[in-house]
């Protein structure tokens, strides 16, 4: 399925719309919905007037109810896993301020209990020493002293022991070169020393690893809900729960090819040795 960014802004609104004309060709109220349905008439409510996006369970549900033929039943799911899908554009995030940005992630975070992280090219935040912080935001405009400071203080939620993490990050993220190579050394130290967190396990793919495909995103997994996929110019949020579970396939199909404990600290260990040697 081809998503247009723009269809993304509008497409929770339009199914806002749809449904509620749906229901109302059907001469049917809420109330009689939301009990055919098992919902709340509230949820119902909150979900015609668009404050709520609805799973597409829901949609297919509700359409089911309303007796809906079949063509509008696909042209509607088709309109439910776009309102399910959100752009993030690297521009807008940067105009609202990206301290802004570090905030809504520990607020997702927050509510997570199970985190996923593919790790394409590089190292993210809640990994990173704060040389490695401040060299990613480098390209950025303006004063990024505030970000530094959200990205480091999300580091905490690390040590939560209710919550369990699972990092898988290639070669390639672990020694492109951000850094002068004793800072580089210091970040793959740090792995080495977050390996032992009892909630975090953090597997490594070397270069000689053989691989069914080739990894085309990083990309991140909280609980089985929500997937968010980086590109070069933004993040895709997926909530749809086909989405989800295509990166949960693909999650533990790397982690099949990732080296974890013991095997994972001796890689690391020894890529550190080599930008050790380069001082």
């Amino acid at each position: 399925m081809t998503f247009d960014p723009e269809e993304l802004g509008q497409s929770g609104a339009d199914l806002a719309e749809t449904l509620k004309a749906l229901r109302k060709r059907a001469g049917q109220t809420q109330t009689w919905l939301a009990k055919r349905c098992n919902m709340s008439q509230t949820r119902i409510s909150n979900i015609e007037s668009g404050k709520l996006t609805p799973t597409i369970v829901d949609v297919e549900l509700i359409l089911r109810t309303l007796g809906a033929p079949q063509q509008t039943v696909r042209e509607v799911l088709a309109l439910a896993r776009t309102a399910n899908t959100e752009w993030q554009d690297n521009w807008a995030s940067r105009r609202r301020g990206l301290e802004k940005k570090q905030a809504e992630l520990a607020g997702l975070e927050s509510s997570s209990t199970e985190f996923r992280f593919f790790l394409l090219s590089m190292v993210t935040g809640l990994l990173a020493t704060p040389e490695y912080v401040r060299a990613s935001l480098a390209g950025s405009p303006g004063d990024q002293s505030r970000t530094v400071a959200k990205k480091l203080e999300r580091q905490s939620v690390l040590y939560d022991d209710s919550k369990m993490f699972t990092f898988i990050l290639t070669e390639q993220a672990c020694r492109s070169r951000f850094l002068a190579p004793v800072a580089m050394a210091m970040q793959l130290d740090r792995l080495v020393s977050l390996t032992r967190l009892p909630n975090v396990r953090i597997g490594v793919i070397p270069l000689s690893s053989p691989m069914p495909e080739i990894p085309l995103n990083t990309f991140t997994i909280y609980d089985r809900r929500i997937a968010t996929v980086e590109t070069s110019t933004g993040v895709l949020v997926f909530r749809d729960h086909r989405d989800v579970s295509a990166y949960l396939d693909e999650f533990e199909t790397y982690k099949g090819f990732a080296l974890f404990g013991e095997q994972s600290r001796e890689c690391l260990s020894e890529w550190s040795m080599i930008f050790t040697r380069q001082h």
